[in-house]
């Protein structure tokens, strides 16, 4: 049995070997196995990234609406291990502040249920806040640090939609 596994031990390619194969499917395995083999030296030889090279840096965009003056949640950030306990949190940074408005990070317990292999859950947890100046109206724009315990460190540009008191939906 052939097995190719990716660095995350995912199981990429399967082959049972076979003992008494007739010429022609020996022809088309070869052929399989040949374009298989130059795939992997292409992938080797850096035509693409491997699977199993892990980016340790990853950039998430992404846009909040908010209410001019009103503290608005803007992220979460737990650390949940595999036996549903809590690892370590990651540290958070403001790489690049806001223009027209205030972030604040509070500590937070979280709980959840059916949270991937997780029936039940209470973690704890870091909540970042953005609260705009009373007056503002318009975009604001921040940049968030955020560094796991497992060496991966995530950008998140965050744009903030903040309308003024007449532009939310009436109900």
């Amino acid at each position: 049995m052939v097995k190719l596994l990716a660095g995350d031990g995912q199981k990429v390619f399967e082959m049972n070997t076979l003992q008494h194969i007739d010429r022609n499917r020996a022809a088309s395995l070869r052929a399989a196995a040949a374009v298989l083999f130059s795939a992997m030296v292409a992938l080797l030889c850096g035509f693409d990234s491997p699977a199993w090279a892990e980016d340790t840096n990853s950039h998430v965009e992404r846009t909040v609406k908010s209410a001019a003056n009103k503290d608005t949640r803007i992220g979460l950030y737990l650390n949940v291990l595999p036996d549903c306990s809590s690892g370590p949190l990651p540290t958070i940074r403001l790489v690049n502040p806001p223009v027209s408005g205030k972030v604040t990070v509070k500590s937070a317990k979280v709980k959840a249920t059916n949270y991937k292999a997780c029936l039940a859950l209470e973690v704890p947890a870091y909540v970042a806040f953005y609260k705009s100046q009373p007056d503002f109206v318009g975009d604001d724009v921040l940049t968030i640090e955020v560094k796991y315990a497992g060496g991966r460190t995530e950008i998140q540009k965050i744009t903030i939609n903040v309308s003024g008191p007449g532009a939310q939906q009436k109900i």
